[in-house]
């Protein structure tokens, strides 16, 4: 199980580039608006080994380590590899821009260490609702860099790297949007991203892709919680424990490959985790009170 997307990863399945077609100093810092994403809504939650910036625009949920803010308008994220995070727009829609750097294309040129810096430091929440005039002036340096990385000059990273330094600082003379926390519910906020962690393992294709995460243990381990805990918040939401949703998202995906699809009884089950065919028929006769074969047209 993956516990970081690392840029490498990044480049290939969000923009689906290979990071090797990249120069040097492009590898360590890029910037991109939302609409160079393959597919920018699915943004997992997990820790990255990188850090990320990002402009959000319109109606956004932000999961950032152990809470969630829910902003409408502007807001400025920093995302550090420390934290794990991800972002939900309600209405479907994911406008702004965002730039990714790993800690030596910033530190190799400053005395100071970028985790030293409060905006990264741990306890901090990072997260900033813009006003207008705030948001006009991150746009500016947003622009500035987007500028001189199209550029041909020679030295343009040293000056990117300035903008990067102005934007951290401006913002740490911000206040943080600490104070515009929504008091979420936490089991509400488990919830949400259990969902979106459960949403991401399908569809499943046996020949090019396998249920990664199978048990409650899994995905209490990506949520940094205990299975324990994992349960109650979801028993406490939905009424039913993580093993029952789990199986029920098994069961549903089984019986779409299983009506429509070419893949044998065998090959679906170990692609929906069960090594042993009979294992798979027991489990989907438990759930459905037929075998397997029922359910092939």
């Amino acid at each position: 199980m993956e516990k970081e997307e690392t840029l490498e990863r990044f480049y290939k399945d969000i923009l689906g580039k290979e990071s090797s077609l990249l120069d040097n100093d492009t590898k360590q810092f890029n910037l991109f608006s939302f609409e160079d994403c393959i597919d920018p809504l699915v943004i997992k939650y997990r820790r990255r080994d990188f850090y990320k910036v990002t402009l959000l625009k319109g109606r956004s949920i932000i999961h950032y380590s152990d809470q969630s803010l829910e902003a409408e308008g502007t807001t400025l994220a920093f995302f550090s590899p420390e934290i794990p995070y991800t972002i939900e727009m309600p209405d479907n829609t994911l406008q702004g821009q965002y730039f990714i750097f790993r800690a030596p294309y910033f530190n190799e040129h400053y005395r100071q260490d970028i985790r030293e810096l409060p905006l990264f430091t741990p306890g901090f929440k990072p997260i900033y609702i813009l006003n207008k005039i705030q948001e006009k002036k991150i746009i500016q340096f947003f622009n500035k860099m987007q500028t001189e990385l199209l550029s041909d000059y020679k030295f343009k990273h040293d000056l990117i790297r300035n903008q990067i330094s102005e934007i951290i600082h401006f913002a740490q003379k911000l206040q943080p949007a600490q104070t515009f926390y929504e008091q979420i519910d936490a089991n509400v906020r488990i919830t949400s991203v259990f969902n979106q962690l459960l949403d991401l393992q399908f569809p499943i294709e046996p020949e090019h892709n396998r249920l990664e995460m199978r048990s409650p243990r899994d995905y209490a381990e990506k949520l940094y919680i205990h299975v324990n805990h994992l349960n109650h918040a979801l028993k406490t939401t939905t009424g039913k424990t993580t093993t029952v949703l789990i199986s029920a998202r098994i069961i549903n995906e089984a019986k779409i490959l299983l009506k429509h699809s070419h893949y044998n009884i065998t090959e679906i089950s170990r692609s929906l985790g069960f090594d042993d065919p009979t294992h798979f028929g027991h489990f989907f006769k438990k759930q459905t009170g037929q075998p397997p074969s029922a359910y092939r047209i």
